[in-house]
């Protein structure tokens, strides 16, 4: 098993920057991916971002440019810095991992969850 707890999130004014953080601890041997999700009231669980275990990165276009994976400290870990946020990225964030190298973002690929953190930004 693996536990994910994360931590950052808030609330920001359009434009600004948030960081969310997101380690690993249990059998962190067979996590291969990990990634960022989120959800919106009524809406979705949405893929944000993903970051494999060789460094390779992919993102949903909406936070292209703005968003920043990468792996963190412990390397079972995985920090997210959100630049020029914008009303439209408000959610409830999830950080996610998964047993196998990937960079696909289909909630269905990742085994394990984080508790989620609420990202609000105001206008």
């Amino acid at each position: 098993q693996v536990q994910l707890v994360q931590s950052g999130g808030g609330s920001v004014q359009a434009g600004g920057s948030l960081k969310l953080s997101c380690s690993a601890s249990g059998n962190t041997n067979s996590v291969e991916s990990m990634a960022w999700f989120r959800q919106a009231p009524g809406k979705d669980r949405e893929g944000v971002a993903v970051i494999d275990r060789y460094g390779g990165t992919s993102y949903v276009d909406s936070v292209k440019g703005r968003f920043t994976i990468s792996q963190g400290n412990p390397k079972k870990s995985v920090d997210l810095q959100m630049n020029s946020l914008k009303p439209e990225d408000t959610a409830m964030y999830y950080c996610a991992a998964a047993t196998g190298s990937w960079l696909q973002l289909l909630p269905s690929l990742y085994n394990y969850w984080g508790q989620g953190t609420q990202v609000t930004v105001s206008s």
